[in-house]
């Protein structure tokens, strides 16, 4: 979907068509959500500080995020997909991957299909989507993006290699800003440079992710489109009003953060080993700490003896924090009791 959450807003309120609009707050601490195409030709975009998004754009909107109604028109779109197919992974509420090679319609053409997908979404959601179209997942996912807003771009497989050549690995699916620069320092600048580099060399520099690198860089991408895709993490973060200074206070914080996600993780019945803190510093720099228990994480106590340990490990003692959150991820089977206590939920 083409600027989701801003869209949304915009189709919901005629006075903000045509003007640059941000989902988010709009307080010296917010964050915007989501952001409008206007508002994106001043600069402004997703995960920026309000402050500055203001700054680039004096005249800007700030209308407070409703994910009810998001999630509401994600559900009406994701009907309209399963006309076409079953085979449907979606990524977030605006994004998904199908698979048409057998579709319902007994259409044999991807583009068509894309075309009326798009015309119905149009039609029934009042609102544009870009589609992607190609022989595999990394490819269809890169050419989505690749004619936004309104866009539909189609990378035959005839034409994937001299496509790929010329991409900066900047825009690979799959390769984010931290590995783009360790990738630039190496000389790799784009699709072209990385597949001039051997796949053992690619592991030994990136490690096992360096294997998929130098697949996609050969336009080989085998994952299927998985319908029940499972979610990888749960976590909950908090961005304050002012900067936390004191190492107490910051625990507090946790507390409150850890007690929500652990009656979360226990009303669901899930069961995962690895615990993750995220801290962001006054200054917008940012670092994550993780520690992998030997059993599922799901008492209170437990959680706070692990955030403890990884906030003291995480330089927060040194720096005011503007933003801290808890991710558990390494997620076990609900069936698979062997190494670990069942936490009985007493009311």
């Amino acid at each position: 979907m083409d600027a989701f959450y801003a869209s949304v807003e915009q189709r919901d309120n005629p006075k903000l068509r045509g003007k640059p609009l941000a989902v988010g707050g709009s307080s010296e601490r917010g964050v915007v959500a989501a952001a409008s195409y206007e508002a994106r030709q001043f600069g402004v975009f997703s995960a920026m500080s309000s402050k500055i998004a203001k700054r680039k754009c004096p005249d800007l909107i700030f209308v407070k995020a409703r994910f009810a109604v998001y999630r509401e028109v994600s559900y009406q779109i994701r009907e309209i997909f399963k006309e076409y197919t079953d085979l449907i992974e979606p990524l977030s509420l605006d994004e998904a991957y199908l698979d048409v090679t057998e579709n319902k319609k007994g259409n044999p053409s991807a583009t068509l299909i894309a075309k009326e997908i798009k015309a119905r979404i149009r039609k029934e959601v009042q609102l544009t989507a870009s589609a992607g179209i190609s022989y595999n997942k990394f490819l269809a996912k890169i050419a989505s993006d690749y004619d936004k807003p309104n866009g539909l771009f189609v990378i035959e497989p005839k034409d994937a290699s001299a496509f790929i050549e010329k991409l900066p690995v900047k825009k690979f699916h799959g390769v984010g800003k931290v590995t783009t620069q360790k990738m630039n320092k190496l000389g790799i600048y784009t699709g072209a440079d990385l597949k001039k580099w051997e796949k053992p060399a690619l592991i030994k520099s990136f490690g096992k992710v360096g294997s998929f690198y130098f697949n996609i860089a050969q336009g080989q991408d085998d994952r299927k489109v998985n319908p029940n895709r499972t979610r990888k993490s749960i976590g909950s973060e908090t961005t304050f009003s002012e900067d936390l200074k004191d190492t107490q206070v910051m625990l507090e914080a946790l507390d409150k953060i850890g007690e929500k996600l652990i009656q979360h993780v226990q009303s669901k019945h899930i069961f995962a080993k690895t615990l993750t803190l995220k801290v962001k510093f006054y200054d917008f720099q940012q670092v994550t700490r993780s520690k992998t228990w030997n059993q599922a994480i799901q008492d209170f106590h437990l959680m706070r003896k692990l955030y403890e340990e990884l906030l003291q490990n995480s330089g927060a003692t040194h720096k005011p924090v503007r933003l801290l959150g808890l991710q558990l991820s390494n997620f076990l089977d609900k069936n698979d009791h062997k190494g670990f206590q069942l936490v009985l939920p007493f009311s």
